[in-house]
């Protein structure tokens, strides 16, 4: 019935009570509870009631006897209470000891000070009313926790008052009735959250505490709730439910040593991480503790204030950048927004309290812990992470993934990248690397916890002969979360510290994603030697594994799957992915996304060679033997590519260059053609003329390449030079010209499957009359002919045939000429005559013979021509000139209209094309064609050259028993008259000219013989002469 009394008033509200209905007033009562708890009776029935149990709790044993020690050291101990009827008799002094702060057994003593210090109210019985006591605990309470969150603060509650005030929190923390301020603060909240949730075991607090944030939880309730976890966060005792469900695990692995201070070891902190610790080495901790430790992980992340180290080191920057974003974890993630710089500067000391709180709670174990990340990436999870198990920590693995696809939302990116920031500062907070890598990273040097990743992928990269590599499963985690955090500088903790000034110099304006590693790329010479080592660094390992490029990646997916598959599945990379995208870089189903990033990329390699990493790899000790403190790839490349040349052109034994070496170094050489950008010489040299002629012409294809090709007599000086060297190489080796190659692809296939390299120009050239021959290709021909015909140089098969006749008869233009500009056919014209004078070697001559003959055919491949006669074709042979397909109808038309012709300069090559039509009729096409049959009928034994069958031709005209066919006798008669007029117009310039007219007449017999009877008739007349005179000369001796 005293029991029933007191509960009655107990569980009454301070308004419930202005009745008075239940008893007469606060004094008695109280006077009343404080009898039952020193009262030797109460006492006595608690000794028999509890016999076994007292005998059992040694504490409680030695307790002396009438000053009701005993009943509070049962009640401290109650949890071990097992005798049903002493549970029931402890649990009912329980709720009336904790009624009022002075009934808990030496409370007041320990705490009498700081009530009044603090204010906290009155120690006097019957001063205030009885419910009002339960406020001088709450007040001690919020007293203790402050302390905890300022620097230095003005009042301190003693050592003693601190062990008690959280010795009663963690005796009421099994059943929150015991929490007098917060029972009546929560009433109607419990009713409203947790109606059927049963009291004790904490069960109703762990409600509560799920509820905290809801709208409709009422102010005071929140406050007391904070309040309790805050107690929490300071000792773990004070939540039953953990310090239940965790005490074996704590014991066994060593969470609770004895001689750490119990300041240190009791806080929450310190568990969860001592815990975490254990389950991160793969050891066992009980669901129930695993279940509990999430709870309370969740519920630091959810609520700052929690964390006095926050409150003290962060305090300026949440009023300044996320005031009044306390609610479900938005002042934490705002705050790590501010850490990585997207809004404002933060000062260390909240940067490593946030590391530490983190570091506590381990959202990275379970994405869920992370109230803000949850809610802000539940739909993507639901989409592109459904097939993972909830709360494994492969779920943050896969959201990165999907960072920037379409499948991820702003707030769950903003929210993951805030949170990986961290992440990626402890390698110990990604719980799949630190399983994975736990090994491989006890075998390497200390250091501390950020930079074990940085070393962890420079491992991973490793070859054999490098030294030690990771375990497999590491190395395939340490290369997947390099992956994703590539995309973000800020993920990787070195480069940006490294490169802070860097970034903010060279990259400010650099926003979008993946942009600022780009940035500092293209900068790298700019930057300071550790941003630019670093950045290097990253390069290099980009190069052998450009997956690293995860935005890149997902760009170039199309074109992987359709060409790059096979490479693209292989487990090591080792650059032959990146290879395959420059090799199909301009397919059809290339999208510029792709194009504009795998050029990015060989625009970097072009500033040191290790940057690609096939031809590191192939030549390193060719590069360290030959051409050592050479970084730059195009220096690089360009002195082990004279090194192969001069060996063989020397037709060394053994090339300098190794094989290997030299198969990779031709790759290297056939992707830079393909863009004037990957060739900084050429491309600096020629900057302004492209910006004045090729402004709209594209990069890619070599497309600005050809351009300033097209336009080279209107090139400035140097650009010129450039262009010129790069065509003499090209033409020495035609697989560097990329248009050539790429436009005569499938007719190579067809025709010069076999042709080697430096040949493939010359098979083309042989069949490209072909009925077959592609017109695109056919035209490129021409143009490389062209550009051929306007120097010796830069046609090596002529200049290898000819190298002892050019000086011997054409060095009067070799003295005029200048390096690296072109003569304009100069001395192929020389050379053409001397063919007509049939004065040139054997091999030199049948090269002249060639050009001829495709100069006749096409009236652009003779420079000479097109340079004297522009205003004559013009003007005389628009029509013929402006025909689709050239088969030496201008030349016919020049030729025709030689009486017309004015210039001079003009009228010399046409009637140097006569005369070159007289040493061979191959040479003159059109009259070629017209006597193809009579040729065959009537010279087919006569061998072609030095005018042999345009004389066998002359005399079958002279024949009168010879029927030649009309359009061939027609076309002879009409090359009698112009050789006519050119003998008229053009007579020899000396002895050896007219012989030279003579020997290549198609008369020539008979003027040979004219000349041979003239000779004999001299003879004679010179001989009859001679006898005359001696007689003479006699007689007048005689005399």
């Amino acid at each position: 019935m005293y029991f029933l009394h007191s509960e009655c008033v107990q569980d009454k509200t301070l308004e419930e009570m202005k009745d008075r209905s239940c008893c007469q007033g606060d004094f008695l009562l109280w006077n009343y509870k404080l009898n039952l708890t020193t009262d030797p009776k109460f006492e006595s029935v608690a000794r028999e009631v509890c016999k076994s149990t007292i005998a059992e709790i040694k504490e409680c044993a030695d307790e002396p006897v009438g000053k009701g020690f005993l009943v509070s050291c049962l009640v401290d101990h109650r949890g071990n209470i097992t005798e049903y009827q002493c549970h029931q008799y402890i649990t009912k002094m329980t709720a009336i000891i904790f009624s009022d702060y002075r009934l808990i057994c030496g409370f007041m003593d320990d705490c009498k000070a700081d009530i009044n210090l603090l204010k906290c109210g009155s120690i006097r019985p019957g001063e205030k009313d009885a419910h009002s006591q339960g406020e001088v605990v709450a007040c001690l309470e919020k007293g203790l926790v402050k302390e905890a969150e300022e620097t230095d603060p003005r009042v301190q509650v003693s050592d003693q008052c601190k062990k008690a005030i959280l010795r009663v929190a963690e005796l009421s923390s099994d059943d929150f009735h015991l929490d007098r301020h917060l029972y009546f603060a929560c009433r109607d909240d419990r009713e409203r959250f947790c109606e059927n949730t049963q009291a004790g075991e904490g069960r109703v607090y762990k409600c509560l505490f799920n509820h905290k944030f809801e709208e409709s939880m009422s102010e005071k309730c929140r406050d007391a709730l904070t309040t309790r976890q805050k107690l929490i966060a300071q000792d773990y005792k004070v939540s039953y439910s953990l310090a239940k469900s965790c005490k074996s695990d704590l014991k066994k692995y060593r969470c609770n040593v004895e001689n750490l201070p119990r300041s240190r070891e009791a806080r929450l902190s310190y568990l969860l991480m001592c815990l975490e610790s254990a389950v991160h080495r793969g050891r066992q901790v009980s669901s129930e503790c695993q279940g509990e430790m999430l709870d309370y992980r969740r519920m630091l992340m959810e609520d700052f204030s929690l964390s006095p180290e926050i409150i003290l080191s962060c305090r300026g920057e949440i009023e300044h950048h996320c005031s009044g974003l306390h609610r479900k974890g938005r002042t934490l993630h705002c705050l790590m927004k501010v850490v990585r710089g997207e809004k404002g500067n933060v000062g260390l000391n909240c940067q490593q309290a946030l590391q530490t709180l983190i570091q506590e709670t381990d959202p990275g174990a379970d994405y869920r812990i992370d109230r803000a990340l949850n809610e802000a990436c539940e739909s993507v999870i639901q989409t592109a992470c459904k097939h993972i198990r909830s709360g494994d920590p492969m779920i943050l693995s896969c959201l990165m993934e999907h960072l920037y696809t379409e499948k991820m939302v702003e707030d769950c990116e903003h929210r993951l990248l805030e949170l990986q920031y961290f992440i990626s500062r402890d390698w110990k907070l990604d719980t799949v690397l630190y399983r994975k890598c736990q090994g491989d990273a006890s075998r390497l040097e200390l250091m501390p916890p950020g930079a074990v990743f940085s070393c962890l992928y420079r491992h991973a990269y490793r070859t054999e002969e490098q030294g030690r590599r990771l375990s497999r499963e590491c190395r395939a985690e340490v290369q997947r979360i390099l992956h994703q955090r590539a995309m973000d500088v800020k993920l990787d903790p070195a480069l940006q510290d490294k490169c802070m000034i860097d970034l903010g110099k060279w990259c400010s304006e650099k926003t979008e994603t993946g942009q600022e590693l780009e940035c500092l790329q293209d900068h790298l010479d700019d930057l300071v030697s550790d941003c630019r080592d670093i950045v290097g660094n990253l390069t290099e390992l980009e190069s052998e594994d450009i997956q690293i490029e995860a935005l890149l990646m997902r760009a170039c997916e199309p074109i992987i799957q359709t060409f790059c598959h096979e490479v693209a599945d292989n487990q090591i990379d080792s650059g032959d992915l990146m290879e395959c995208l420059i090799q199909n870089k301009h397919q059809k189903e290339m999208n510029e996304k792709c194009a504009i990033g795998v050029t990015h990329f060989q625009l970097v390699q072009m500033k040191d060679f290790r940057f690609s990493y096939k031809f590191k790899m192939a030549c390193k000790e060719d590069v360290l033997k030959l051409c050592p403190n050479i970084k730059k790839k195009v220096d690089v490349v360009i002195c082990l590519s004279t090194t192969v040349r001069n060996d063989t052109l020397q037709d060394a034994k053994e090339h300098r260059v190794s094989l290997k070496c030299r198969k990779q170094l031709r790759v290297e050489e056939l992707e830079m053609t393909e863009d004037i950008r990957l060739e900084p010489e050429l491309y600096e040299a020629c900057k302004s003329d492209i910006k004045n002629y090729c402004q709209n012409v594209p990069y890619g294809n070599a497309q600005i390449i050809e351009c300033l090709k097209e336009i080279k007599k209107q090139l400035s000086t140097r650009c010129h030079q450039k262009v010129f060297k790069l065509q003499e190489t090209e033409m020495m080796d035609p697989e560097l010209d990329y248009t050539l190659m790429r436009v005569c692809k499938q007719m190579i296939k067809r025709f010069c499957p076999e042709a080697d390299s430096k040949n493939m120009l010359q098979c083309l050239k042989q069949n490209k009359n072909s009925e077959v021959m592609d017109p695109k290709c056919k035209q490129m021909i021409t143009k490389r002919q062209i550009t051929q015909n306007t120097d010796y140089r830069l046609n090596p098969v002529l200049r290898k045939a000819c190298k002892a006749d050019i000086p011997k008869f054409c060095q009067n233009i070799l003295n005029r000429a200048k390096d690296d500009t072109e003569l304009e056919g100069q001395v192929i014209s020389c050379l053409k005559l001397k063919y007509a004078d049939q004065r040139l070697s054997p091999d030199c001559e049948d090269q002249i013979r060639v050009i001829i003959q495709e100069s006749a055919l096409d009236y652009r491949l003779d420079p000479q021509l097109q340079m004297h006669c522009s205003d004559e074709i013009s003007s005389l042979c628009a029509e013929e000139a402006a025909a689709q397909e050239q088969t030496g109808q201008v030349e016919e038309c020049l030729k025709v209209n030689l009486l017309k012709i004015k210039t001079e300069m003009c009228k010399k090559e046409v009637l140097n094309m006569l005369k070159e039509s007289k040493a061979d009729i191959f040479v003159d096409p059109v009259l070629h064609t017209a006597c193809a049959l009579d040729i065959k009928h009537h010279c087919a034994a006569i061998p072609p050259g030095r005018g042999r069958q345009m004389s066998c031709l002359m005399e079958a005209l002279e024949d009168k028993r010879v029927r030649l066919q009309p359009e061939c006798k027609k076309r002879l008669n009409d090359r009698i008259e112009m050789w006519s007029y050119a003998a008229k117009v053009a007579p020899a310039e000396g002895f050896s000219d007219l012989a030279m007219q003579v020997m290549t007449s198609p008369s020539k017999n008979y003027i040979l013989s004219v000349i041979t009877v003239g000779i004999c008739v001299l003879f004679l007349i010179g001989l009859m002469c001679g006898r005359i005179t001696k007689r003479v000369t006699r007689e007048l001796k005689d005399r």
